[in-house]
């Protein structure tokens, strides 16, 4: 029988649509969990067995589990910025820890994390913390229009805060406009000198309903009961509460997962726990037994185990990447007096090293790191090899054959083998930055000579620093211990050679 062409052409508008979206379909929807401040031994599957983790524990058994997995750096917004850029941190400037009034430190202009996934046909969204700046000056209109940011950089929709929830200004961001904004309240930032009348905790202490720890600069403008780090006036409708900011951005993931669950999307969840202020939600508030710190713990495994379950009733969970990391090692009193530290109670957030956030020992970098991905990756798996979260951009750029200039993510490697185990060894080596750089390669270690503080007295955490040359081998001395450089001058030499061709770049 023969048809006609208005019947071919009618048949034919019926079966594009659909093997197209079949074939989007296929593609896998990817969940990057980037959260803050969370140490090596902070979840049972690392170890922990003060603090119960069953949803994360379960998320790293169903997939891969790094035991060498790290962050470029031992603190947010450097290591925020490699992941985005798939760049060292050392390679621009300005990329230390920003206040909440900087100006964005993402080139638009280059390739990033989220461009990779929108030039393979993936809808991208980012929800909950930035710290990688708004705006192209420090100066704002915070009750205006704030661009450029997260759209700009690659981004189709963003929820998000500024900087960090211990900063102003503490309000809400949806793509470029303040949430709650009232035009006739208008808000203002400093982080130079004290604006308006606002209370600060250093003025009004009666006023906190947690206090802040001496000299950590939490005695500002308070917000909530809590005194933030800067100054802030204005925006009275639009300022969050701590305790809604994690259920809020939760909520936010969940409708997009569901809003998207027929074609690809690429959602980073950037959580906010365990990093200070720690005021949770009041039905995880003496859950843990280890203080608000513990308390936050809890909310957040709550809360990935939610994401979990929209990703699964939506029937995408089996074909849904899920990445798990932590931006940097745990700290304990970072400004707050929260029991994080009076109330730890044998637990060991640090895991088997030395060091934590602000530290070039191996505590402030290597973080709990695990992917899931039911149809490809296989359960119950740890890997020791050698990854950075610096990767991800190289990685999946090869997985979706997308193509950037050789001057854009220097520093990402293709580690698409170990990210799904397939590879055992990963990295060569590794550069990473606190207040010195180290190299990471193998078994050891090298830590460049300097002249900087070998403890943070503020938050009890060792630094790294030395003036002499440091050399480990953490087959043996995960802590390190002991300094092997004199005894091994020819492994230094060679160390210290990586380093020097990696500055040259």
């Amino acid at each position: 029988m023969k048809l006609g062409n208005s019947y071919l052409i009618g048949l034919l508008t019926l079966i594009v649509p659909f093997t197209s979206v079949f074939g989007q379909q296929q593609k896998p929807n990817v969940v990057l969990i980037y959260v803050d401040d969370l140490g090596y031994g902070d979840l049972g599957s690392y170890g922990a067995t003060k603090i119960k983790t069953p949803n994360l524990d379960a998320l790293a058994s169903d997939g891969i589990r790094f035991t060498n997995g790290h962050a470029t750096a031992a603190t947010c917004t450097p290591s925020r910025y490699s992941l985005m850029t798939g760049n060292y941190p050392f390679r621009q400037t300005g990329t230390g820890i920003l206040p909440g009034d900087a100006k964005l430190i993402i080139p638009q202009d280059k390739v990033t994390l989220p461009k990779v996934f929108k030039q393979a046909g993936y809808q991208t969204a980012v929800i909950g913390k930035w710290h990688l700046g708004l705006g192209d000056q420090v100066d704002k209109d915070w009750n205006g229009s704030i661009k450029p940011g997260p759209l700009e950089v690659g981004f189709d929709y963003s929820f998000i805060f500024p900087a960090t929830a211990d900063r102003v200004p503490t309000v809400f961001l949806e793509n470029h406009d303040v949430l709650g904004v009232d035009h006739n309240d208008k808000i203002v930032v400093s982080y130079t000198q004290k604006v308006g009348n606002e209370p600060t905790g250093k003025e009004n202490p009666d006023l906190l309903k947690m206090k802040n720890s001496p000299n950590h600069g939490h005695d500002n403008t308070i917000v909530n009961g809590i005194g933030r780090i800067g100054w802030m006036s204005g925006g009275k409708e639009a300022k969050w509460v701590d305790e809604e900011l994690t259920l809020t951005f939760a909520d936010k993931a969940i409708h997009f997962i569901q809003d998207h669950r027929q074609i690809p999307f690429f959602l980073s969840y950037n959580a906010t726990e365990p990093h200070v202020p720690r005021m949770p939600a009041t039905m995880f508030k003496g859950k843990s037994g280890l203080g608000y710190r513990g308390d936050a713990i809890l909310q957040l495994d709550y809360t990935v185990g939610q994401l979990v379950k929209t990703l699964k009733d939506n029937q995408i969970y089996e074909n849904t990447i899920i990445i798990f990391s932590s931006d940097n090692g745990p700290v304990l009193d970072d400004g707050y007096d929260d029991g994080a530290v009076t109330q730890l109670n044998g637990h060991n957030p640090f895991g088997p090293f030395s060091g934590g956030k602000y530290s070039a020992f191996e505590a402030g970098t290597r973080v709990p790191f695990f992917i899931t991905w039911p149809k490809m990756i296989k359960e119950g798996t740890t890997s020791d090899a050698l990854v950075c979260q610096v990767d991800l951009l190289s990685s999946f750029a090869s997985f979706f054959n997308v193509k950037y200039n050789a001057d854009e993510a220097v520093d990402s490697q293709n580690l698409w083998k170990s990210f799904t185990g397939k590879d055992s060894v990963g990295r060569a080596h590794l550069i990473k930055s606190s207040g010195t750089l180290s190299v990471l390669e193998g078994n050891f270690k090298y830590i460049k000579a300097g002249k900087g503080a070998k403890r943070n007295s503020l938050v009890n955490i060792e630094l790294g620093n030395d003036e002499v040359d440091q050399l480990y081998d953490l087959s043996i001395d995960k802590g390190e211990r002991n300094n092997i450089a004199e005894s091994n001058p020819q492994k230094v030499m060679e160390l210290k050679a990586i380093l020097e061709k990696e500055l040259r770049k």
